[in-house]
């Protein structure tokens, strides 16, 4: 039994006797699969405005959820309090939610049996050192992005972090925990002239310890004074930047966080709820052309110590590398247990929840494109009049048909084969399925992003990853203000 699961079962008194009951509870003739999801998290964050600490939290919660799954029916109850009388009234309120009075009986329980990696192999969580250290580090962030111009006139930064263990205890007799370590930092700059004021972002992060901050990149400098200097660069960009023009136009996708296109207009289409249901965009299409030959896309959850990455879901499935799209034709959807199961396939190890108060749904880890075979810099002088996206801001995409609008932090004009002036206030507007099919080139350069990303769905949000290679899409309609 894994360190995980030992500490909830010795913290709170609970045995293998005991969870089986509770399971037993749970379970009826009709209700063909149960669980019980046990939370316990740490969480700090701190945030530095002004050049003086603004906000400093601190918080420790746990919980158990408790589910029964009867066809297409879940049955959930949760509780914050963690012991057997409060386990036996969640077990029975969840059996009789999914509509079945009887009990079925005790249920076996072995440790679940697995050979799985330590995708994070963290010491010491970021949780663990001392909020001095944290302060340190954001007004050093703070001092640094104000000596770069004196244009810059107020920089926000702030650092996250949380420390989650969790056990999933099955009605199939399976037994399984995980520690997850998770960190994020950020900053935005505020420059301005006159009237003219704009913001510059940058952050990143991951299932790593506070010390990966401070670690040298292969730009020969601390991360965390990478992301200051390209939060002050962009925001002094935009100051100088022409307005966006509009129209159809070719759009290059740069590497790395452009991937949240990806991720949005066509990463929801593909989990397995909305294709069970019939409203996405996707349904039906399995074996279908869906994109353009040169598209291949992936979803990976065993990424090491990526922001996305799982050593198991919240189901306790080991995660998985999941082919979605192989040169163009669909070939797979993410899958929770319970919508594999009645789609007839294999979960993927997709099962994701916010927290015990939350049922697992299928939801992405980390999605990106897999890179072709031409040379960024052949795919830009390839144009003669386009756009040059290297960041996303906020976007909103309808399932049902594929349709997206995304505003760009971060884009330039091509004219004749080079990036020239940079723009401001440009949004892409289309349709995800109909964007794919628009690639005609793919680089060699995929570049995940560098660790910000948060997916909400139903209104749950979850840590993900994004990825991309440099990539041409022949059209998309650019709404611009110039």
């Amino acid at each position: 039994m894994d360190n995980a699961t030992s500490f909830f079962l010795n913290s709170y008194g609970l045995d293998d006797a005991a969870l089986s009951r509770v399971l037993g509870n749970t379970l009826s003739p009709k209700v063909d699969y149960a669980d019980l999801y046990f939370e316990h998290t740490n969480a700090e964050s701190v945030s530095l405005e002004e050049g003086i600490v603004k906000k400093a939290n601190r918080s420790l919660y746990q919980g158990v959820g408790i589910r029964a799954v009867a066809g297409d029916k879940t049955g959930y109850a949760h509780s914050d309090e963690i012991d057997l009388k409060q386990l036996q009234a969640g077990a029975k309120a969840a059996r009789v939610i999914a509509e079945s009075n009887d009990v079925r009986g005790p249920v076996a329980l072995a440790p679940l049996v697995s050979t799985r990696q330590n995708l994070y192999p963290v010491r010491e969580a970021a949780t663990e050192r001392p909020i001095t250290d944290k302060v340190a580090l954001l007004k050093r962030m703070d001092e640094v992005a104000r000596a770069i111009d004196p244009r810059i006139v107020e920089v926000q930064a702030s650092f996250v972090c949380e420390n989650k263990t969790v056990a999933i205890v099955s009605s199939d007799g399976g037994i399984v925990g995980d520690e997850r370590p998770l960190c994020r930092l950020n900053v935005s700059c505020i420059a301005a002239d006159g009237a003219n004021r704009q913001v510059g972002y940058m952050g990143g992060g991951g299932r790593v310890p506070f010390d990966w901050f401070f670690e040298r990149t292969e730009l020969a400098e601390e991360r965390f004074l990478y992301w200051v200097r390209e939060a002050a660069r962009r925001s002094l960009l935009l100051l100088d930047a022409d307005p966006a023009p509009a129209g159809t136009l070719p759009v290059v996708l740069g590497p790395g966080w452009p991937g949240i296109l990806l991720h949005e207009a066509i990463g929801h289409g593909l989990e397995g709820d909305f294709n069970r249901k019939g409203t996405s965009a996707f349904a039906e299409l399995m074996g279908k052309k869906v994109a353009s030959d040169l598209c291949t896309v992936i979803d990976d959850g065993t990424i090491a110590d990526r922001r996305g990455s799982l050593n198991v879901d919240d189901e306790g499935t080991p995660t998985q590398r999941t082919s979605l799209i192989e040169n163009g034709t669909l070939v797979g959807y993410l899958q929770d247990r319970l919508n594999a199961g009645l789609m007839g396939v294999r979960a993927t190890g997709n099962g994701r929840r916010q927290s015990y108060a939350h049922i697992p749904m299928p939801r992405m880890t980390n999605t990106f494109m897999l890179p072709g075979e031409s040379e960024p810099e052949d795919i830009i002088k390839s144009v003669k009049n386009g756009l040059y996206a290297v960041s996303f801001g906020g976007g909103q995409v309808d399932i049902t048909n594929g349709k997206f609008v995304f505003s760009m932090n971060e884009a330039y004009l091509i004219e004749n084969g080079e990036i020239t002036r940079p723009v401001k206030g440009a949004t892409l507007i289309g349709n995800g399925p109909d964007v794919l099919k628009r690639v005609t080139a793919v680089g060699n350069d995929l570049s995940l992003d560098q660790g910000v990303g948060t997916c909400g769905k139903d209104g749950q949000s979850v840590p993900v990853g994004v990825g991309l290679p440099t990539i041409l899409v022949d059209g998309i309609t650019v709404g611009g203000t110039g």
